[in-house]
């Protein structure tokens, strides 16, 4: 089996501290094959929010891959948002478009979606390049057939029914069906701060989106959570762990079927 930690949204600056001490009690009492980190780890990209976050992803078992959000660009430094939007990241958290990781029976390849400015108004909402998509794709498929093949990014390539707020990815669609044309696994995001998991209608429908929680204080109808997803040959199940006050507890699970 294969154990995956995912993490998202923790938005220092505005972090659910408890509940934030407690996850990572959690992973450091029994820790999972990898841990995943979808974005915006931080509230307005300030340099004390950044070092908070490198502060806690430093107390966090290895391995451990992040991937930024829109949160991580300088909110309120005008001009470094839109000329070097993750310079500071990239400085203080680590590479910011494209990250890396394999082990033992699974890959994962991290991709940012996240930009400083855009030709819209609402800069929050995602980007995908299909030269992004491609590169993942190269990197994936060159793995052993019964690798688990990961994507991480932190907006939702197609939108999660019924969810608290909207991703509204340019390329986002294009992107999933290639996604799922290639045989990626998982791909796991963020951003909507509400858990979620389910198959991309393309292909064999066996290319699942897995959303997770935030935790963060800035809740969206969900309680602060974050995802243990357990592998196995046939099945992979996702479990969202919800924050009570006091301790964690099942809030959502789903059993998917792997691609045989």
């Amino acid at each position: 089996m294969i154990r995956i930690a995912q993490l998202s949204d923790v938005h220092f600056g505005d972090e659910n501290q408890d509940a934030v001490n407690a996850a990572t009690q959690a992973l450091k009492d029994d820790p999972p094959d990898l841990i995943v980190v979808t974005g915006d780890i931080t509230r307005f990209a300030k340099v004390d929010e950044l070092q908070q976050a490198r502060a806690w992803l430093d107390q966090l078992p290895a391995p451990t891959l992040v991937t930024p959000g829109n949160h991580d660009a300088p909110y309120l430094a005008w001009f470094d948002r839109i000329f070097r939007p993750f310079a500071r990241y990239e400085k203080i958290i680590g590479p910011a478009w494209r990250q890396q990781l394999v082990g033992e029976g699974v890959a994962v390849r991290g991709l940012n979606t996240a930009r400083g400015a855009q030709f819209r108004l609402n800069w929050s909402k995602g980007q995908i390049r299909s030269d992004q998509v491609e590169d993942a794709v190269d990197f994936l498929q060159a793995t052993p057939d019964r690798c688990l093949r990961v994507v991480a990014l932190h907006h939702p390539l197609t939108e999660m029914i019924g969810g608290p707020m909207t991703a509204k990815v340019w390329g986002g669609t294009s992107a999933a069906r290639r996604f799922a044309e290639a045989r990626v696994d998982l791909v796991l995001s963020g951003h909507i701060h509400a858990p979620f998991a389910l198959p991309y209608p393309f292909a064999d429908e066996r290319t699942y989106a897995v959303g997770c929680g935030t935790l963060s204080v800035r809740e969206r109808g969900t309680p602060a959570s974050y995802n243990l997803i357990d592998v196995e040959a046939d099945e992979i199940r996702v479990r969202a762990l919800g924050w009570t006050g006091s301790t964690y507890e099942g809030y959502r699970t789903w059993a998917l079927n792997r691609r045989i």
